[in-house]
């Protein structure tokens, strides 16, 4: 039975293509961290100074490397690190879901104007839905990342959106990937449908809160 020789050189040089690969994706890691943090702040302040929490709840995910692989192949980009840092935006991602569409706007307002925050790109979803319907209200920030070698900026992607608008997204995706994507059109259709009921809820729960708040001031003042 043969062996096949041991390449030492080949073997060390893919040890330090993985170790670049961990370092690079460690610091969109850091910078989701740094993001997570401004955005719990925010829910604390909240809390605290006007008895009510804006957010419902907070999720974030890191591309996978498989991911990140397979998009540089769709958008034709060179594969490496400095091009995948400048063409590739939404490596790190945070959702902040919402009670109402008033407390996307305003915590969205109240996160981009902090001083260390870079805002690159916003794409407003819920002033202009996709044509699907889809709603959301996402923007890529930079946020800097202080490390043993220095600071760098980090971008990452957070989307704002309420419970009816997440909702229908992970319920539309689900459904999308059962077909891998080749919905009938018919289900097409429906879906639309039922992000513009979404949106019905969205403005009728508004309208219920800001009554339920009328009336509540009303009876403290009495």
């Amino acid at each position: 039975m043969s062996t096949v020789p041991v390449d030492d050189a080949a073997i060390a040089q893919a040890k330090q293509l993985r170790d670049q690969f961990q370092r690079f994706l460690r610091e969109y890691e850091f910078g989701m961290r740094e993001v997570e943090t401004k955005i719990s702040i925010l829910r604390d302040e909240f809390t605290h100074l006007h008895a009510y929490n804006p957010i419902e709840h907070v999720s974030s995910r890191l591309k996978s490397p498989d991911g990140i692989v397979e998009k540089v192949a769709r958008k034709g980009i060179e594969p490496d690190f400095e091009t995948i840092r400048g063409e590739i935006t939404d490596i790190a991602g945070v959702r902040v879901t919402c009670s109402f569409v008033s407390d996307v706007y305003r915590l969205f307002e109240l996160f981009t104007r902090q001083d260390d925050i870079t805002v690159r790109i916003v794409k407003d979803y819920i002033a202009q839905p996709k044509p699907n319907g889809y709603r959301s209200l996402h923007v890529i920030v930079e946020v800097p990342v202080f490390l043993s070698t220095g600071p760098i900026q980090v971008p990452v992607e957070v989307q704002f959106r309420t419970i009816a608008m997440d909702f229908w997204a992970s319920l539309e995706h689900k459904i999308h990937y059962k077909f891998d994507g080749r919905v009938p059109a018919h289900l097409v259709q429906r879906l639309t449908d039922a992000a513009e009921t979404a949106g019905e809820l969205d403005l009728q729960m508004e309208r219920l809160h800001r009554e339920a708040l009328q009336i509540n001031h009303r009876v403290l003042e009495a």
